[in-house]
């Protein structure tokens, strides 16, 4: 409890004093980040018919498959699992055993473009809708094979598309936490092939996750450094006059890293995108508690401003609230429980409240010896509830529960039972169209079945 409340002080604080911080006025709403419920690192962002699709790495250390959330208002989001790429699709001779990683996806013409790392091998693929279906243009090969000298990981690949339409591929990390390479290669028409052999562009205290951004005539390198499973890891970027460099550090570099007082661990491996008049910086930060040594990271979003004076970007504070356009798109309300009560809770940072605080940075999880969770939703008044929206912990994985209701507390009457098929996605969206006052979800004997866990619950009326 001791940490939750020193958490909750802190956003207090940020609230009131910093300029970054959410203040919702007129046209705007609040952002609180994590903005993903999960964790999920390295993500790629594209605007496609008023909507967002944020493409992301799973953890820990990546999944068999490539993770999509959709959203048309920044702030619900929809989990998705692509048909490509996959571990089993994407591989070679040379293929290490790393999982598919940092997807970058752009759009040109009518036509998207993925270049993504798959057993530290650079795969291209292209669809004519950002979620597919998805397929490999180049027949099963990589773009980019494996490197056996090894002296770098063949990871990170991201495209940039100049004013004069002409598209670049930045790539490269380095080998054991040190030594970081990058490159840079223009592509061809196709978007598959090099017009040129790729040049070596590593600036200065680089080590992975480059990310081109034109502003004002001038060509920034953004990019991070350090170790993605602890503090070190930080955003970095050097500017340069060409896209293929070469690059010089900003003096002001670093200008995302660690925040202790804000408990912000490893900040990077981000994406740079525009929404109206405004530019954002998504990047990955460590789950609470951190913990080094793990790869359990989550999506964030801030603000990215210049000095065009300076040719710099100025330092960006990782705030846990932040302004952004309210599109209206959903305006879904909430119906607020009396109380909440669990079976079971793991830690004091995995509480049942923590499933109602709007909060993707807590979660509620049973102890390890609790064979038969159960979490209970209180309504201080009978309500006509519609829909319950869950988010698990996992959104890929499969939980096994039931769910029951009662009007009084002594009387339950049981409405979906997942014990047998199990139930999966997020949100996962059950409904109860009934009034009621009190809703129990039970889950059966973890022993066997995946831990439940839950950062989210909401309770939509029944539109009568």
């Amino acid at each position: 409890m001791k940490l939750i409340l020193t958490w909750l002080i802190l956003f207090a604080f940020v609230g009131t004093c910093s300029p970054y911080a959410a203040k919702e006025t007129e046209g705007e709403t609040e952002l609180r980040n994590p903005i993903l419920p999960g964790y999920f690192a390295d993500p790629s962002v594209v605007q496609f018919d008023g909507k967002f699709y944020l493409y992301t790495t799973a953890d820990p250390w990546g999944t068999d498959f490539l993770s999509c959330w959709v959203s048309d208002d920044f702030q619900n989001w929809t989990f998705h699992q692509l048909n490509w790429p996959t571990k089993s699709a994407c591989k070679t001779s040379l293929s290490e055993k790393n999982k598919v990683w940092a997807p970058s996806v752009i759009q040109k013409g009518n036509m998207f473009y993925m270049y993504v790392s798959v057993g530290s091998e650079v795969w291209c693929g292209r669809a004519r809708h950002p979620l597919g279906p998805w397929e490999n243009m180049l027949d099963g090969f990589p773009l980019i094979p494996g490197d056996t000298t090894k002296y770098y990981h063949v990871i990170d690949a991201e495209v940039f598309i100049d004013d004069d339409d002409k598209a670049y591929l930045y790539w490269g990390s380095g080998w054991n936490w040190t030594n970081g390479h990058c490159f840079v290669a223009e592509l061809g028409d196709d978007m598959c092939s090099f017009r040129q052999k790729p040049v070596e562009v590593t600036p200065s205290n680089y080590f992975e996750a480059p990310l081109m951004k034109k502003h004002n005539g001038k060509y920034y390198l953004t990019y991070s450094e350090g170790k993605t499973i602890d503090e070190t890891y930080e955003v970095r970027y050097a500017v340069g006059d060409s896209p293929l460099g070469p690059f010089e550090e900003a003096k002001n570099s670093p200008v995302l890293r660690m925040n202790d007082s804000l408990q912000v661990y490893g900040p990077g491996h981000h994406t740079l995108f525009s929404y109206g008049d405004e530019d954002y910086i998504l990047y990955h930060r460590h789950r609470l508690p951190f913990t080094k040594g793990t790869a359990y990271r989550q999506t964030c979003i801030a603000k990215l401003t210049f000095d065009d004076a300076k040719n710099e970007i100025l330092p960006i504070i990782p705030y846990h609230a932040l302004s952004f356009p309210d599109l209206g798109k959903d305006n879904k309300i909430c119906i607020k429980p009396d109380k909440i009560m669990a079976s079971s809770e793991l830690a004091d940072f995995t509480l049942a409240e923590n499933v109602l605080d709007r909060d993707n940075a807590t979660r509620w999880e049973p102890s390890v010896e609790d064979r038969n969770p159960m979490l209970t939703i209180f309504l201080e008044n009978v309500e006509p509830i519609g829909v319950m929206e869950v988010r698990f912990e996992y959104p890929w994985k499969t939980y096994f529960m039931k769910v029951e209701t009662s009007t009084d507390g002594q009387i339950w009457e049981k409405l979906a039972d997942y014990t047998d098929v199990g139930i999966s996605g997020s949100p996962v969206n059950i409904s109860l169209n009934r009034r009621c006052k009190c809703i129990r979800l039970a889950f059966v004997d973890n022993q066997k079945k995946v831990r439940p866990s839950i950062w989210e619950l909401c309770l939509l009326a029944l539109k009568e």
